[in-house]
């Protein structure tokens, strides 16, 4: 246990440092509900004080009721004084406006009515409700089973059968043992992070970045490093140095469509990144679940990798539905069989039957490719159209992306998205400011829009209003 370092430095006496370094470990979590302690000369060797010192300092902590002693086996943490896990006391607390947390919550509790624009999914009208609708119906004749049964610990072999045909038209070559079904992409992302990281790892991802990344991250009580993002991907030179720096463990990214900016990852910067990724031992998760969204394929890391160190991810969420979720991970077979286990202990099996087996009749039924062939259209003019609405206000689009329903913005004349959000707010119109997908913080000017939560009349005015309150 590494108490050294957090006994050192600190005021007051020796006992005093000793307790308050156990006292952290427990809030954090380092130490849980019935773990042992080092033995009183183990940890006095360690932490260079004397016998006596410790065993004052476990004497006060038992007195206080957070450790116990049994006798002969000598001192554990009490069964009952672990405290919840609060992500707030992570790190200090900051303005609950730019608080991922805080942008979910609002989004996902608000009432249907309110206009989103500041949201990460489709609007009903902009989904396969009748294909949706057919595959429901043909479920109500599926075998008993599927209506009652767990699901299998690799999830449905139908479905993920047809997800390898799929890998397959991106050149990301996959044997069935290299491919598992989970509840969603978030719970994909979080598997690999049980998986392989440690409270205190260091973990790379884009600056800015999908802001659910960053609440997952704090979750696991890791060290968030951004690498600025540039329209073609993250800027290389800084890439290298922070590994070469850093040495993260992990790197989490969108190589299609990235989340927020729109960028598309070029085939150069993709050749790089992979360079160095094998050059400092790192691994990568490529969250692919915004790739449907492209008029044309775009390079894929796992593709270009063989699934080596990169973790390739997705679900449907966005193109199918919300509701009925799925994800998946594809990896290294040896990997696949960890995350296997690791899904059978958190959750006890694969995803729903009910949900998988909806999601593989859709996909199966041919109507998917036309539906993301109609949506694809449907969003150019959605993207162009909300850009030249923004751009008279004097909100300027960072690029135009080549897909997808988001359009990252810098507003005018130093104008703080944080306020503008917070504004907005008081008006019933959820907005994503700059700040929520930046860990450097660097991002006040910038915001980021879902075009296909635009259409209300109103949520324009609203816009208009706190924008000119904003700019005085």
């Amino acid at each position: 246990m590494d108490i050294e370092a957090q006994s050192k430095g600190r005021g007051g006496t020796r006992t005093i440092d000793v307790m308050s370094a156990i006292r952290a470990k427990v809030a954090g979590r380092a130490l849980g509900a019935g773990d042992r302690l080092p033995s009183i000369r183990s940890l006095a060797a360690t932490i260079g004080v004397s016998p006596s010192t410790v065993v004052e300092a476990y004497d006060r902590l038992a007195a206080e009721g957070l450790i116990r002693a049994r006798r002969g086996s000598g001192f554990y943490v009490a069964p009952t004084v672990t405290p919840p896990f609060a992500l707030t006391e992570v790190e200090p607390r900051r303005d609950r406006a730019v608080d991922p947390f805080w942008v979910s919550r609002q989004s996902l509790d608000a009432d249907a009515a309110v206009p989103k624009p500041g949201c990460g999914w489709l609007p009903p009208e902009w989904m396969p409700e009748a294909a949706m609708r057919r595959a429901i119906r043909a479920l109500a004749r599926a075998d008993d089973s599927v209506l009652t049964n767990y699901g299998s610990t690799s999830g449905s072999l139908a479905l993920r059968r047809l997800l390898l045909a799929r890998l397959a038209e991106d050149a990301i070559e996959a044997s069935i043992d290299q491919l598992m079904l989970t509840g969603s992409g978030t719970q994909a992302t979080d598997l690999v992070c049980r998986f392989l990281l440690r409270p205190g790892d260091a973990v790379l991802v884009d600056d800015p970045c999908y802001f659910n990344f960053r609440a997952l991250l704090r979750a696991h009580q890791v060290k968030i490093i951004g690498v600025p993002y540039t329209p073609s991907g993250p800027d290389v030179a800084r890439f290298e140095t922070i590994l070469a720096g850093e040495r993260p463990r992990l790197y989490i990214t969108n190589s299609a469509l990235h989340n927020p900016t729109g960028a598309t990852l070029s085939l150069q910067i993709a050749h790089r990144l992979l360079t160095t990724a094998a050059a400092h031992d790192l691994t990568i998760i490529e969250d692919d679940i915004f790739g449907d969204f492209e008029p044309e394929r775009s390079p894929r890391l796992a593709a270009l990798d063989g699934l080596n160190r990169v973790i390739h991810i997705g679900s449907f969420s966005k193109t199918l539905s919300a509701s009925v979720r799925c994800g998946y991970i594809a990896a290294r077979a040896d990997w696949i069989e960890h995350l296997v286990d690791l899904q059978v202990a958190t959750s006890f099996g694969g995803p729903s039957p009910v949900a998988t087996e909806i999601i593989a009749r859709v996909l199966a039924g041919g109507s998917y490719r036309k539906h993301m062939d109609e949506l694809r259209q449907k969003l150019t003019r959605a993207r162009r159209d909300v850009a030249r609405k923004l751009q008279a206000l004097g909100i300027e689009p960072w690029l135009m992306p080549r897909g997808g329903f988001f359009l990252w913005c810098r507003l005018a004349g130093g104008q703080d998205s944080t306020a503008v959000a917070r504004a907005a707010l008081e008006e019933d119109v959820l907005l994503a400011p700059g700040n929520v997908f930046s860990v450097s913080q660097t991002a006040s000017r910038f915001m980021r829009f879902n075009v296909t939560h635009m259409n209300d009349p109103q949520m324009w005015d609203v816009l208009r209003r706190v924008l000119k309150a904003a700019g005085q």
